[in-house]
């Protein structure tokens, strides 16, 4: 049964610090077929879509209209994808989303996600669907709009941890809420699998955020538990207050090598990042 979402504290833009403007993600060799709707998703009912394009006169415009050719469609299939990621069931307790509305328009920024209750927003610059697209490669356009769609729906969709501090860009809260939004990214493909790519970044630790914790957490669903992003996600209501540690123990066993600190020991040491774990700054 859906529940009402739990409104995200805040709303910025996506970060992308390790990617520059004019590359914003690796290219895919070819295309990149997205991950299929599962049976059980397929009628699921996101919301009704309410798409406008605010800034019809600029290029990024008239280059999204090109690539995306049905947005009501497009944007409800991500919607079921990013649900089947972060979900095991339609009759999980998915936050009730009614509206969403999707605005193409210019701005300085890459998109972002905003308003809360049954009905959101997403704003998605026409300025980055240009910078994305300045090679004239349509491919890595369309990587990097379904890259970003997933990552704001994911916010849509997502719970919302209890007692880990507000969506300030540094508490626990903040980096389950961005982090598991990068997560779905990976797991869905827009973002290289390969943990030997440019994609994911160097450094950092779990609090981190965005793609460094995303990559971790996709990590732990390929080592530890195939279906550990859904059940991260459903810590935020069977873990109050809610901590990395508990969250953890919560889905792996309460055992010390299942510490935060200790699995992300383990990642640093699997995908080859000794280093990068040596410098990585402490965590209080």
């Amino acid at each position: 049964m859906k529940t009402s979402i739990i409104a995200l504290a805040a709303s910025v833009l996506i970060s992308a610090p390790a990617l520059s403007a004019a590359n914003p993600t690796s290219r895919p060799a070819k295309y990149h077929e997205p991950i299929k709707i599962e049976k059980k998703w397929r009628k699921y009912n996101p919301g009704k879509i309410n798409f406008s394009i605010q800034s019809p006169e600029t290029e990024g415009a008239k280059i999204y209209s090109n690539i995306v050719k049905d947005p009501d469609t497009y944007i409800t299939d991500n919607a079921r994808r990013v649900l089947q990621t972060l979900y095991f069931s339609p009759k999980d307790s998915i936050p009730n989303i009614t509206d969403i509305d999707y605005v193409v328009r210019k701005f300085d920024g890459i998109s972002y996600k905003s308003g809360g209750g049954n009905r959101v927003r997403i704003d998605y610059s026409t300025d980055w669907v240009e910078k994305s697209f300045k090679d004239n490669d349509t491919l890595k356009l369309d990587y990097e709009t379904r890259g970003v769609i997933y990552h704001e729906l994911t916010h849509a969709f997502q719970l919302c941890p209890q007692g880990a501090g507000v969506y300030d860009g540094k508490s626990p809260c903040w980096a389950f809420i961005e982090g598991t939004a990068d997560a779905v990214r990976v797991a869905c493909g827009c973002f290289n699998q390969d943990f030997a790519s440019k994609d994911r970044p160097r450094g950092g630790n779990w609090m981190s955020g965005y793609r460094i914790t995303g990559y971790f957490l996709y990590w732990l669903s390929l080592n530890k538990d195939k279906n550990f992003i859904r059940k991260f996600n459903r810590t935020a209501i069977e873990v109050n207050p809610w901590s990395w540690d508990e969250a953890m123990y919560h889905i792996l066993g309460r055992d010390e090598k299942n510490s935060v600190k200790n699995l992300w020991a383990e990642y640093m040491d699997a995908i080859g990042d000794e280093q990068d774990r040596a410098k990585a700054k402490p965590v209080e």
